[in-house]
């Protein structure tokens, strides 16, 4: 595989071509017009700027604005007497997570501390109650992520033309160039027409770019740090080498102009103070977001980038600690970015495999990930207890069940407020002792009207009678409820309470078309059919009544269109609803004859068959080479 050439300089690194070090001297890119007048370069765009914006002190903000506290006050989250999180006037005490309650109310005895909300049984919601005790509570984060949604809705409305990324449920990254292009052009609008004269067209540097003043919109991390660098209170800015001011730095500052509206907007109407770090990709951004707060931002141009990475101890960056971060200190017995620099590529690879041109590049502050916004619709929904008292008789489990099922009720409800045709088609028990493999129960789960703890804890319970069948004792240190396979129905479905409420459940239908010998292949559903001849009539093949399965080639056909009233004007809407359930139902047919067919593969083998080659194979572990090892899940 050969080196690339010089001429490759800042092209995009893919697959494992390999890379000479003159591919990475992308810190001075020229910018042309090509730059400025084009609508995407995606990662490659030399006037790319990203932020990572992170609410200072989540939890126990969100605590201090629940019980409108002066955010003055010394105050402390608590989860039993651990502490979750800890505001910067606490810490002026030198309290930390790190500590229990009572040590912390020993060096500030005016500390505030405040227990997360919990559920217990016999609530529907989460609440802060005096008698919370880790035997019967759960811990409940959901009054945060509501809190964290509103800050990321807050991001979105005022900044409509930039991508928004959720990093975590207290921070996110804002990829702010297509924005900042559309500020330069509107405040340098001679950028908009390449010259008559222009040497190489459309492919001519920029003119110089103009002086900017970096003043009151951040903190500028400098070029050459000096030893009292980063001491609180100090300001960095006031235009420091601005002979060598770049486009990237009218970016820059475009970009902090902007996070700094966004951030006062949010202090202002929702009373979270936030840091940010603004730089050219995700990596940066998120490493210089800490480098003043709170309620600050950062800014981190590409001049400043080489010492700003040097010095720092490259085990805490993120994705270079744990085994791999020791593998390449006590290979190479070194420290810090600075020292890894002096690695060469050809050798990082020899060593760790190809793919380790990640690492190097991401030492020189290199990273070609996206900014990219996540669906709102989670795949699944878990609520989870690591029981403190083992469950030891099945009687004991019936009240953790209760527990969970609340959190679920309460997340499905607050997801379909956002998207009201979510639904789960699965719920699932696990119970496990210690670390040993859980055992697992799943059921279908019904379509209701009213999602209760009840209608949860119910099916829940036939699933731990299932799991602890007739033992009389038992023994669970953990015990998790979940939702799965949860999708958005299709068109019209969020209209099939209405059919329900008119023709009954789908079981009822089934049941009833059974009992009047109308269950033949691709007859209709309906109570008042009449059975269809398979010689005489052909089948329906409307897609708007019914479908084909793919796997047994069965058509099911809903009620004839005859029969449905139409005086709401939502038959259309209720047809699409109900064959939707229809699929589901036939799909979950098929899911228990796998379920059979699993079982009796399973019995038979058990019997004294010898496993297959093919078996033997599955069961043999290929060894992961090079640093993919170093990321082996366990």
């Amino acid at each position: 595989m050969s080196l690339a050439s010089p001429s490759k300089a800042g092209a995009l690194w893919k697959g494992k071509e390999k890379a000479t070090d003159d591919a990475y001297d992308d810190l001075t890119p020229v910018i042309t017009y090509r730059h400025i007048l084009s609508q995407s370069l995606g990662v490659k765009d030399p006037l790319r700027v990203v932020a990572l914006c992170d609410s200072d002190a989540f939890y126990a903000a969100c605590e201090q604005v629940r019980l409108g506290l002066d955010p003055n006050v010394p105050m402390v989250v608590q989860q039993w007497e651990a502490l979750i999180a800890v505001n910067y006037p606490a810490r002026k005490f030198g309290i930390s997570r790190m500590d229990r309650v009572k040590d912390a109310k020993k060096r500030c005895p005016e500390l505030i501390a405040v227990h997360v909300a919990t559920y217990k049984e016999g609530q529907k919601e989460p609440g802060y109650w005096d008698d919370v005790d880790s035997h019967t509570h759960k811990v409940s984060l959901d009054y945060y992520r509501r809190e964290s949604m509103k800050i990321i809705n807050m991001f979105k409305e005022n900044l409509p033309g930039g991508e928004i990324e959720k990093a975590s449920i207290d921070e996110a990254f804002i990829d702010f160039t297509r924005p900042v292009r559309e500020k330069i052009l509107e405040r340098y609008p001679y950028l908009a027409e390449v010259p008559h004269d222009a040497p190489n067209g459309i492919d001519s540097p920029l003119p110089p770019p103009p002086p900017i003043s970096w003043n009151a919109i951040g903190f500028l991390v400098p070029v050459t740090p000096s030893e009292s660098a980063g001491n609180e209170g100090e300001e960095l800015l006031r235009g420091e080498d601005d002979d060598s001011t770049t486009w990237h730095d009218v970016a820059l500052s475009i970009a902090a102009e902007l996070m700094d509206q966004i951030r006062k907007e949010v202090h202002t109407k929702l009373g979270y103070t936030t840091s940010a770090g603004i730089s050219r990709n995700k990596f940066l951004a998120k490493l210089c977001a800490s480098y003043k707060k709170p309620n600050s931002q950062s800014i981190l141009r590409n001049t400043a980038i080489p010492n700003y990475l040097r010095p720092l101890p490259f085990q805490k960056i993120r994705f270079l600690g744990g085994k791999l971060g020791d593998a390449l200190a006590k290979e190479y017995d070194v420290s810090t970015v600075g020292d890894l620099l002096t690695i060469s590529l050809e050798e990082m690879q020899r060593k760790f495999g190809e793919n380790s041109i990640w690492v190097y590049e991401l030492l020189r502050g290199i990273d070609r990930s996206e900014v990219k916004e996540k669906s709102a619709m989670f795949k699944s929904m878990l609520a989870s207890k690591n029981l403190p008292k083992p469950i030891t008789n099945p009687s004991e489990g019936h009240h953790w069940l209760r527990v969970l099922a609340a959190e679920l009720a309460l997340r499905l409800k607050d997801s379909r407020e956002a998207s009201p045709n979510l639904w789960p088609k699965t719920i699932v028990l696990h119970a496990r002792k210690g670390y040993e493999t859980a055992r697992s129960k799943q059921a279908s789960f019904p379509f209701v009207r009213d999602i209760t703890v009840d209608v949860i804890s119910a099916i829940a319970d036939k699933l731990w009678k299932e799991v602890t069948g007739d033992a009389k004792s038992v023994y669970v240190t953990n015990v998790q409820l979940a939702f799965t396979n949860i999708e958005a129905t299709e068109a019209g479905q969020q209209s099939i309470e209405g059919f329900f409420r008119s023709k009954g459940s789908i079981h009822q239908i089934l049941k009833r078309n059974h009992e009047e010998g109308d269950s033949t292949e691709g007859q209709s559903l309906g109570s008042g059919s009449k059975p269809r001849s398979k010689s005489s009539d052909p089948p329906n093949d409307d897609s708007s009544v019914s479908f084909v399965c793919g796997r047994c080639g069965k058509r099911v056909v809903l009620p004839d269109k005859g029969e449905q009233s139409d005086e709401d004007g939502g038959a259309e809407a209720r047809q699409a609803g109900v064959l939707a359930v229809l699929r589901m139902e036939h799909d979950d047919f098929h899911f228990a004859q796998d379920l059979a067919k699993s079982s009796g593969a399973d019995i038979s083998s058990s019997k004294g068959s010898s496993p297959s080659r093919a078996t033997k194979r599955r069961k043999k572990q290929v060894e992961p080479k090079g640093i993919a090892k170093f990321f082996r899940k366990k």
